[in-house]
This record gives structure tokens, C-alpha cells and sequence, in this order.
């Protein structure tokens, strides 16, 4: 029987939608439907396994599955004996310490001798210890921001994504602990054959990293300006330029970054450049 990479996702949330959205832009096709705890991959050797996000440090570590796709934070947070493979840039969040709007913080001092609330005990306790800080933690799940309108806490340490519940609970953010977003670990030992299956993934996960926020830009422009166009487009060393059926104009074909391209869309207009289109990009393989 061949092999097979067994890889653990979320089962639900945001980082399952995101984690299956990536798979499927791999080109891999499997199926999730009716409350599945695991399905095979019907064009990829591959089994997916749907797990609670804080279990899939253990599984991996484990063996029980080969890799997974699991928040850095809880990665971090679990200390189990996995291997980070790859940072996939969706997912990004914080985990924040947050205090009373009335309470007067202007450093990390401040937190000497507080009573803090979190999910995450060892990351805010390498925290505090690497800012020489001396406060107790108290480790609680959920509704960790009530804490310190109830009483429990002086402060909490939770994750972070847009501060909204922070405020809605009389809270303001004061000191980032952890940066995290989505990430690939696998098991520390992988047979040859599941390294091979592994690397064939990775391959096609950059392919569609690489894509994002990319676009293919096509635009028309007299052939006196190609030069200072050129030049004004971020990031680019050789477009393709094709000759127009007009005499004296070219089309110009490149891939650049969206944000940057929007930067100089102003400037390049001023140099002539027309019939600008911004078409998306599926892969790049590099």
C-alpha cells in the first residue's frame, strides 16, 4: 500500500476555513461535509483529519498525524516536539495584555504585582519573564476578558484581532506578547516516502503564496515612453513588450504587487501608459 500524509486541520473557525481554502487552492480535492473527523483526498496522497486546534500540536508530535496546520500561538503555547515547516501568512492575530481604561499604564513595570488572566500561561509567563516583570497568572479558558470585571483579575492576556471585545469590556490594550498566524508543523520524524508527499505539497502551497496579492498587469503605451515606465513599475526587470497594430505603440505584460502597483498607477498614467488591466494570479511557480 502507498503512502499517505495524514494532515491535521482545525475542525471549525476561521483558521479551518482558511487552512481548507489554501488545500483546495493546492489544486486537492477532498470532502469535508456532514460532521466528517477525517477524509482522503481523491487526486493527492493525502488524509485530512479534523481535530480541535489545541490538540494538533499533540497529535503531530505524536504521529498520530504527520503535519498540520495549527495557529503559531497555540503551537508555541503547547511546547510539544514539533517542527515549524512553514509560516502561511493567513490567520495573523496577537495575543495582547489588556488592562482597565482607567488603570494609568505607561510601561511594562506596571505590571508588577498585578493578577493576570490568560489562556496562554507560558507564553505570557516567558513574557514577563524576559521583561523582568513579576505578576501572577492565573490560567482560565474562555471569557477571559470578564476577568477583571468580576474581579478575578487585575488584567488579561488573550488574543487580539481587531480590539473590539477588549473595549466592549471597559479594556485597553497595552502590550503585544505574541505575533501569530497560521503555520505547518509536522512530526519531527518523517519517512522518506511521507517527506517526499510533504515536499510535493509545499510545493504547491508556495505556488499559491506566491500568488497572492500578485497581479498580471497589461498596458498599452508609445514606444518613446517604455523606458520611464519601466522604471516607475515596482519590482520589475524584464516585462514583456509586444508591438501594437498602431505604429509607434507597444503592450507592456508584467506581474507586480498590488499595493505597490497602486502607489505609482498615478505616475504611469502621466507617462503615457493605457488600457491599463490588473488581472489575477491562481500560482506562480518559481
Amino acid at each position: 500500500m502507498s503512502e499517505i500524509l495524514r494532515l491535521a486541520v482545525q475542525k471549525s473557525g476561521r483558521l479551518s476555513e482558511d487552512s481548507l481554502k489554501l488545500i483546495k487552492e493546492c489544486g486537492i480535492e477532498f470532502s469535508n461535509g456532514g460532521g466528517k473527523l477525517k477524509s482522503t483526498a481523491s487526486n493527492f496522497p493525502v488524509e485530512l483529519l479534523f481535530l480541535r486546534d489545541d490538540d494538533i500540536p499533540g497529535y503531530v508530535a505524536d504521529g498520530v498525524a504527520d503535519i498540520g496546520i495549527v495557529g503559531e500561538n497555540v503551537s508555541v503555547e503547547k511546547k510539544k516536539k514539533v517542527e515549524l515547516v512553514e509560516k502561511l501568512g493567513f490567520s495573523q492575530c496577537r495575543l495582547s495584555i489588556g488592562v482597565q481604561k482607567s488603570y494609568d499604564y505607561k510601561d511594562v513595570s506596571n505590571l508588577n504585582g498585578l493578577k493576570i488572566a490568560t489562556s496562554y500561561p507560558n507564553i505570557l509567563s516567558d513574557f514577563l519573564f524576559e521583561n523582568k516583570v513579576r505578576a501572577s497568572i492565573h490560567e482560565i479558558s474562555g471569557s477571559v476578558e470578564i476577568a477583571p470585571s468580576i474581579g478575578l483579575s487585575d488584567a488579561v492576556c488573550d488574543i487580539v484581532s481587531s480590539g473590539s471585545t477588549l473595549i466592549s469590556n471597559g479594556l485597553k490594550e497595552v502590550e503585544v506578547v505574541f505575533r501569530s498566524e497560521a503555520i505547518l508543523v509536522s512530526c519531527p520524524e518523517l519517512s522518506a516516502a511521507k517527506t517526499k508527499i510533504l515536499n510535493d505539497l509545499l510545493f504547491r502551497i508556495h505556488a499559491v503564496k506566491n500568488a497572492r496579492n500578485t497581479k498580471y498587469i497589461l498596458l498599452n503605451a508609445p514606444n518613446h515612453s517604455i523606458d520611464r515606465i519601466i522604471s516607475l513599475l515596482p519590482g520589475v526587470k524584464s516585462p514583456t513588450v509586444m508591438p501594437l497594430a498602431e505604429e509607434g505603440w507597444s503592450s507592456l505584460h508584467s506581474v507586480v504587487r498590488e499595493n505597490e502597483f497602486w502607489g505609482v498607477i498615478e505616475k504611469l498614467r502621466e507617462a503615457g501608459a493605457e488600457g491599463i488591466l490588473v488581472v489575477p494570479i491562481e500560482k506562480i511557480i518559481k
